[in-house]
């Protein structure tokens, strides 16, 4: 058996577990998936590629390198997907400019008040919530802006995916063992399959990463490679209800 992302994090009492307890069993994708893109922005990958601990002295969500690792898997599924007629989903955060709508986040991290203003740093003057300009939006695209982890959680994209005739999603970005898991078990809990792909998810936690990629594979989605995922894109022949992608 190909040796997992996680196997190293784990004790041999819990791969006899996990192997006879019958969890990990490959549920296979939907027939009309979409691709979901999870908080690929600038508060999470920081305005260049360096090393996480310098990454967020400046951008405290950063996840440093790891992110502009999955950058380029990410975008050649955005491609394949966009070449194949498939809805690709943004989603991103939001903050008001007095902070009041911060909520639980400013509960458990002591910077979170910094994501009101971008860093002072030169040269940089965005939003941080704006999603990076590698994978940016086309004009068909849609873009989910949320207040918590989950992509479901107090927004519309149920009813999107109900729009689009979607069926499923294959599931993108940041962080794994926060929003793209918390996004996983809402889609679980909506009986939607999900695609989780391996190299397009990153974290600022080495080992959440990899233990929520079990986890996650265990029991809510399947964990699959860059090279299978791009196969069951190109595998996907379907017709949807895009959006045109022009001005009213």
């Amino acid at each position: 058996m190909t040796e997992r992302i996680w196997d190293r994090f784990l004790t041999d009492r819990d791969k006899e577990v996990f192997k006879n307890g019958g969890f990990g069993a490959l549920a296979g994708g939907g027939k009309k998936p979409a691709l979901l893109v999870i908080d690929v922005s600038y508060n999470f990958c920081g305005d260049r590629r360096e090393p996480i601990i310098e990454s967020i002295k400046r951008f405290h969500n950063s996840c440093g390198e790891d992110a502009w690792d999955a950058l380029p898997h990410i975008r050649a599924l955005i491609d394949k997907c966009r070449a194949r007629g498939i809805p690709v989903i943004y989603t991103t955060g939001t903050i008001r400019e007095d902070g009041w709508d911060a909520g639980g986040w400013a509960w458990k991290n002591n910077r979170t008040l910094e994501d009101i203003d971008p860093p002072d740093t030169t040269g940089f003057n965005r939003d941080g919530n704006d999603i990076m300009d590698e994978i940016e939006p086309g004009p068909k695209d849609i873009v989910i802006r949320k207040h918590k982890p989950s992509a479901f959680y107090g927004t519309p994209l149920i009813g999107y995916l109900n729009d689009l005739g979607a069926d499923s999603l294959i599931v993108t970005g940041t962080t794994t063992s926060g929003c793209v898991r918390a996004s996983v078990i809402d889609a679980f809990s909506n009986n939607i399959r999900c695609t989780v792909v391996e190299e397009g998810c990153f974290d600022r936690s080495q080992a959440s990463h990899a233990v929520n990629l079990c986890d996650m594979h265990a029991k809510y989605a399947d964990v699959v490679g860059i090279d299978d995922a791009l196969d069951y894109v190109d595998s996907i022949d379907a017709e949807y209800n895009l959006p045109s992608g022009t001005r009213l």
